[in-house]
C-alpha cells in the first residue's frame, strides 16, 4: 500500500550513475524524474534511460515511478505512453489542477496508480475533488511551486504553507489514499531536514519525497515509530485484549483510558 511508503527518492531519469546508486539505497520507492531535473533538450533522452532503467530491473522491494512531465506539456503524451510499456510501477503527475485532469491522467496510465502534485493554488482548492477521483492512489504536496505562485516568505516551520500542507492531508485522508510531503532542498542541513520531516509527519503525512540519497535514511527514521512507541502500541493491545476477556467495562494503559480507536492506531502503528 501506498501508504506504507516514508522515503520517495527523486533522481534524474537520464544520469546513469544516480540510477544505480538508487538501487542500492533503502528507499520506499524511486521517482525517475523526466520533468524538473531534466532540460528540455534532453528529455526525449531522458526518457529512453528512465524506460531502460525499469526494463533492467534490480530495484528490490523498492517501487519505480516514473515523474512525467506535466499536462500540456510537449512531452506529456509521449512520456504518458513510455510509462505504460512494462517495469514501471506508477506516475507521478505534476500541476494537477482539477478533477477533469486528474481523470485524464488516470485514463492515460493504463491502470498504473497515479500519484497526483498538489502545486498550484487551484491544485489545492481542488484537492479533495482530485484525491477522490478513482486511480489517485496518492498526493504530493510541492510547495517550491506553490510558495512563488502565492508570493510567499518563507521561515523555518513554513508558516505560509500550513493551510496548504493541511489541506493536501485532509483531502487525502477523506478518500482513504496516501499523501506525501514536499522536498527539502538544503541538502547540507541535516538538522533542517529533520526538523521539517519532523513537522510533516506531526501534520499527518505518510512520508516525504526526496532529492538527495543523503535525506533516504534520516527520512525512514523520521517516519518510523520509535522503539518505546512499538513497545507502548504492543502493550496497550495486550491490556486491551485482557480487558475484554476479563470482562471489564474500562481498561487502562499506563494511566491512559482505552477506547476502540486507541486500539486501531496501535494496530495501525505495528503494521506500518
Amino acid at each position: 500500500m501506498m501508504d506504507r511508503f516514508k522515503s520517495l527518492l527523486y533522481l534524474p531519469a537520464n544520469r546513469a550513475s544516480a540510477v544505480a546508486k538508487a538501487r542500492t539505497l533503502p528507499a520506499d520507492a524511486v521517482l525517475l524524474d523526466l520533468e524538473d531535473a531534466v532540460q528540455p533538450d534532453a528529455k526525449p533522452e531522458a526518457r529512453a534511460a528512465a524506460i531502460a532503467a525499469a526494463a533492467e530491473g534490480g530495484w528490490g522491494a523498492r517501487k519505480l515511478f516514473l515523474r512525467v512531465n506535466a499536462i500540456g506539456t510537449a512531452w506529456h503524451a509521449d512520456d504518458m505512453a513510455a510509462a505504460t510499456g512494462g517495469g514501471i510501477d506508477g506516475l507521478v503527475v505534476p500541476k494537477v489542477d482539477s478533477a477533469a485532469q486528474a481523470q485524464a491522467v488516470v485514463a492515460a496510465a493504463a491502470g498504473l496508480p497515479v500519484l497526483a502534485m498538489i502545486e498550484t493554488p487551484a491544485g489545492v482548492l481542488a484537492a479533495p475533488q482530485i484525491a477522490a477521483v478513482p486511480g489517485i492512489a496518492g498526493l504530493i504536496a510541492g510547495m517550491a511551486d506553490l510558495a512563488k505562485d502565492l508570493r510567499c516568505g518563507s521561515d523555518a516551520v513554513r508558516t505560509p504553507l500550513l493551510y496548504s500542507l493541511s489541506a493536501i492531508v485532509l483531502a487525502a485522508r477523506a478518500s482513504g489514499i496516501a499523501c506525501f510531503d514536499g522536498v527539502f532542498t538544503d541538502i547540507t542541513s541535516e538538522a533542517g531536514f529533520l526538523a521539517e520531516a519532523a513537522q510533516g509527519r506531526l501534520l499527518g503525512f505518510d512520508g516525504k519525497t526526496l532529492i538527495h540519497p543523503s535525506q533516504v535514511a534520516p527520512c525512514n527514521l523520521a517516519f518510523s515509530p520509535t522503539p518505546q512507541q512499538l513497545v507502548d502500541a504492543a502493550g496497550l493491545i495486550a491490556a486491551y485484549e485482557a480487558g475484554l476477556a476479563a470482562g471489564k467495562g474500562v481498561t487502562t494503559y499506563k494511566g491512559q483510558l482505552i477506547e476502540v480507536l486507541h486500539v486501531a492506531q496501535a494496530r495501525e502503528m505495528l503494521a506500518r
